[in-house]
């Protein structure tokens, strides 16, 4: 055979060897990625009945604790004071600590009240002789109520987003004074895609609050809101919902019926406007609640929604707090003065503030009792007709053992207190393999009993197998459901966000998006990052733990979807 001949042989052999290796290539990551891409509602139960029989599950016997029935202690829940950063320092002797709500107290375009601040240090003014100046502190506006009606910490002034937050501390007994309606002007609004915007327009003549919840209750709309105990904007919402259900009763028979009837069809509810904005980018929602200052300096928002007003404006109002020396409210006032100098007004406008100017709300105004009760009655009835089923999965593997495991048994314990008694509870731990500690069942007395004897006798041993412990979850939700067919499903795993054992989150993914049950994650000591993975797949919040303020917000994400 001569050299050309054999060069050619050779060539045609190496040709077909590639193309053989890249064939066997592709089928073999075809098939380790398979479980994600082939998983449908269809073929769902299948799949998951075949993974959970790999599993090795033990059912414990229940072992019962004692429950703790005083009611949860709010301030002891709330971090120190340093957890939320002074964003001005006070520069005088003679000054006033004020609460600032954080769009502008914030950085950038979000930082105008600090710009004001710090320009009114600077001016060396005097007050009785002395001169004074100002310490700002950033805070959302819910959580500084929370540290101001406990009484852990309370400022000598506080400027919310908009006045609720003042007649709800009024209505706590604190002797709270308005200094100023409006420090800069702002507007909460519905923000919609624009073929959705223009799809209502059509069908009912204009886009409001009213034409949005019933387009929502005949589920012609997916949109969603943020946590009225802790959003200005998600306050709002529910109360300008109640009073177009029923004006002349915000909390009567009337528009409790017509917001649950509204709750049943409200696909997410966030909480926080982080959280929000990044269930946007998915495209599962046609439209969520937002501020105008922030929505007009989101430039990927401006091009593709549509923003409409509602409700009470967001006008930064400011009030002095307690029983004020004579010299402190000087300065309160001073300073309010200061800030509505045309020129601080005009870099407020540069900032996304003082635009539309001549919207008036027909909300009439609402005391600090009936704000109270609407809260109440948002906890009651958001989940409407559906009760949740909820399975807790904790990691107790090796990798847990020492500060970790306990504070994971310390956030339970805590937050166990702010589970709904309608809704039913299941418990699961994990190591090498899993065991179910708590069946699903009703969060009555007893099954709290059991519960907090489950968290209590955790002990940590092996490796870690997180997501063999969400398949077993997803089996008992899914069984749950079979049983109540209302019901709604969601997984909280507790972990550090490490595994080693078992199926992969490439195994499961597919799995949890044919299900489309929300798995929140709560790390300690953990790899944050692989939490989040698991989090993002159906839009649910991920926690990082390892900071002091732990409880607090496992309570703030109770409260929501519990």
């Amino acid at each position: 055979m001569n050299k050309n001949k054999k060069f050619m042989l050779f060539s045609i052999l190496a040709v077909a060897i590639v193309f053989v290796v890249v064939y066997i290539g592709v089928n073999l990551t075809s098939n380790l990625k398979g479980s994600d891409e082939r998983i449908t509602a269809a073929n769902a139960d299948e799949k998951l009945s075949e993974l959970y029989g790999k599993i090795h599950v033990t059912k414990e016997k229940p072992i019962k604790g004692q429950i703790d029935l005083n009611p949860a202690d709010v301030a002891e829940e709330l971090p120190k004071i340093d957890k939320y950063p002074v964003t001005v320092p006070n520069s005088t002797e003679s000054y006033v600590e004020i609460f600032s709500s954080p769009e502008k107290s914030g950085t950038g375009k979000d930082g105008w009240l600090n710009e004001v601040a710090k320009e009114f240090n600077a001016s060396n003014l005097k007050v009785d002789g002395k001169t004074v100046s100002v310490k700002i502190r950033n805070i959302a506006s819910g959580t500084a109520i929370d540290y101001i009606r406990s009484g852990k910490y309370v400022p000598d002034a506080f400027t919310p987003s908009n006045e609720f937050w003042g007649e709800m501390v009024k209505d706590s007994g604190i002797k709270t004074e308005l200094i100023a309606k409006r420090l800069a002007g702002n507007l909460p609004g519905i923000v919609l895609s624009k073929t959705k915007h223009e799809a209502l327009i059509k069908k009912y003549g204009a886009v409001n609050v009213k034409t949005v919840t019933e387009a929502m209750t005949n589920n012609e709309l997916a949109m969603g809101y943020t946590d009225p105990f802790a959003s200005s904007t998600g306050l709002n919402f529910l109360v300008t919902a109640l009073n177009s259900f029923d004006s002349t009763h915000l909390l009567g028979d009337q528009a409790v019926k017509q917001f649950e009837d509204f709750q049943k069809n409200v696909p997410f509810i966030a909480s926080t406007t982080l959280q929000m904005r990044e269930a946007t980018k998915s495209g599962l929602l046609d439209g969520f609640v937002f501020e105008y200052q922030t929505f007009v300096n989101s430039p990927d928002l401006k091009d593709r929604y549509v923003f409409t007003p509602f409700g009470a404006r967001h006008d930064s109002p400011l009030y002095t707090l307690g029983e004020l020396p004579e010299m402190k409210k000087k300065i309160v006032q001073a300073f309010a003065s200061f800030a509505q100098q045309e020129t601080y007004q005009k870099k407020a406008k540069e900032d996304g503030f003082n635009a539309i100017n001549d919207y008036v709300s027909d909300l009439k105004p609402i005391d600090g009792a009936t704000l109270n009760a609407a809260q109440r009655l948002w906890k009651e009835k958001k989940n409407g007709s559906k009760p949740i089923a909820a399975v807790f999965v904790a990691d107790v593997s090796g990798s847990m053992e020492g500060t970790a495991i306990q504070r994971l048994k310390e956030s339970l314990l805590k937050g166990q207190k702010y589970l709904g008694r309608e809704n039913s509870i299941g418990l699961v731990t994990y190591s090498d393999d899993v065991s179910i500690n708590l069946p699903i069942g009703i969060y009555d007395t007893n099954q709290q009993s059991k519960f907090v004897g489950a968290v209590e006798n955790m002990q940590t041993n092996g490796g870690t197998a997180t997501y063999d412990a969400i398949i077993v979850a997803l089996k008992m939700l899914k069984d749950e459901k079979e049983k109540h067919p209302d019901i709604k499903p969601l997984i909280f795993v507790l972990s550090d966000g490490e595994t080693n054992q078992g199926h992969s989150l490439d195994t499961v993914k597919g799995l949890i998006k044919a299900y489309k049950t929300p798995i929140y994650t709560i790390g300690y000591n953990a790899n944050i990052k692989a939490l989040e993975s698991i989090s993002k797949i159906n839009e649910a919040a991920s926690i990082n733990a390892d900071t002091d303020d732990v409880t607090y917000k496992i309570k703030g994400l109770f409260n929501v979807q519990l």
